[in-house]
């Protein structure tokens, strides 16, 4: 018992040395490459938007695989007390992975599709309170940008441009974005970044500059009026926040974001929202021109499901389910990174989902979140686009106002992807508009 007491002490120290080895190694490497970075930014031109910012992360991995080797060999032979499980394992090694890289600092992606409810849910991270960074939809200039050029690009191409900025972003460096604002923002000045209102971040007494009437229009800043916004001064509010949550309905799949995942100077975690694609649809018609053919498509009765927009939309769900499917399958890069979330769980239970999502993400669920929660969902009050709703009630509004002609057509192009999420399917219109019959299962999804 003595000589094997000797022998698992041993072990362990050799565990503990290599251990603070890494992490000095690894802090060093940080150090060097940060450096590097400043040097080849102020030495280099603006980056090629087709140049993808993806640096091989294999070196940085590498002593971490080599310490998986060695406490798998350290371990002993199976059945022996001091044997790590593969999750014990994989703990560790996250923790080592991110601990120096992300300086305590950490990464929400929020993923989702339009109509999806992802405002309202982006709005619970906005409110956390002033350590809090966010940003809504920063993508929509990538995309309007490619739409105006004659440049194409496949979705790989297209996925690795989204992510390339996104890292930018969550390393709070804006000059990736920059290239796609139109007009180009000059010395880092613009008035015209997207949505800026919706950051409270980005209205902040030292963000929200003065404004002269002769040169910009006041931007209205949710409760006051700003100059056009300094993007230096927009970093370095996102440099002094610990948390930095991102929204956006343009990231195509999932899996193009393996590499914004893997990056050792970020600890990224991604929640993907779902909705009943029914709803996503009334919802659509009643907030977007674009979507008058489907109102037409209601009144006649007759929809022509070989039409582009059926097609379209049968992609989407498609799109999304193949998505979700890599998450639910928990691929290694995906590990304790992944949230599924419905909205409607969210529209009736507000409060524990958000503390659900604010734990997943390692976020501590402040009071100033909780109160406005409190305040948004309790009341029906303004329009299409407002994210102050009774929560409950908003979620099944779709299920008393959409042709039941439509309900049919969703439902089978996009049935794979409703049983998928626990979307029950209706035959007949009496079913969809009694109250009393949920369309939505009990589903967890881990």
């Amino acid at each position: 018992m003595q000589t094997r007491n000797s022998i698992m002490k041993t072990k362990y120290s050799i565990v503990f040395i290599c251990i603070v080895a890494l992490v000095i190694i690894e802090k060093e490497s940080s150090i060097i490459s940060r450096v590097s970075d400043k040097i080849i930014q102020s030495r280099a031109p603006p980056l090629d938007p087709h140049s993808p910012l993806d640096n091989s992360n294999t070196t940085q991995n590498g002593p971490l695989s080599m310490l998986k080797m060695l406490l798998s060999t350290l371990s002993g032979a199976k059945g022996n007390s001091s044997n790590f499980s593969d999750e014990q394992e994989d703990d560790e090694l996250d923790h080592l992975g991110t601990y120096n890289s992300s300086q305590g600092r950490k990464h929400v992606l929020l993923l989702a599709r339009t109509r999806t409810g992802s405002s309202f849910v982006g709005e619970i991270f906005n409110h956390h309170g002033e350590n809090m960074f966010y940003l809504f939809e920063p993508l929509w200039h990538v995309e309007r940008f490619l739409s105006l050029g004659k440049e194409n690009y496949n979705g790989t191409m297209l996925g690795r441009l989204y992510k390339d900025v996104l890292r930018g972003l969550f390393l709070c460096d804006f000059n990736p974005l920059e290239k796609f604002i139109s007009p180009p923002p000059e010395e880092h000045v613009t008035a015209a970044l997207f949505r800026r209102e919706m950051s409270l971040s980005l209205c902040e007494d030292h963000v929200c500059s003065p404004f002269d009437k002769e040169v910009y229009e006041p931007y209205r800043c949710r409760t006051r009026r700003c100059g056009p916004l300094n993007l230096t001064l927009a970093s370095e509010s996102c440099l002094s926040k610990q948390y930095h949550v991102i929204k956006t309905v343009r990231v195509p799949n999932l899996e193009s974001l393996q590499p914004l995942v893997e990056d050792p100077r970020l600890d990224v975690r991604l929640i993907q929202l779902v909705r009943d694609p029914r709803a996503i649809l009334a919802s659509r018609m009643a907030a977007f021109d674009a979507y008058e053919v489907w109102k037409a498509w209601g009144q006649d009765g007759q929809v022509p499901e070989d039409d582009y927009e059926v097609k379209k939309l049968k992609g989407n769900c498609d799109q999304i389910k193949m998505s979700a499917e890599v998450g639910l399958s928990h691929p290694h890069w995906l590990r304790k990174r992944y949230m599924l979330v419905r909205y409607e769980d969210i529209a009736l239970y507000p409060m524990q989902k958000a503390e659900d999502m604010y734990r997943f993400a390692g976020i501590p669920f402040s009071p100033q979140a909780r109160d406005w929660i409190l305040r948004n969902t309790a009341q029906e009050e303004g329009d299409e686009y407002s994210t102050r709703k009774n929560s409950s009630e908003h979620a099944e509004k779709w299920r008393f106002s959409m042709p039941f002609t439509l309900v049919q057509v969703v439902q089978r192009v996009c049935e794979p992807h409703m049983k998928m999420f626990g979307y029950r399917i209706v035959d007949d219109e009496k079913t969809l508009i009694n109250k009393s019959i949920s369309l939505l299962e009990d589903r967890q999804f881990q």
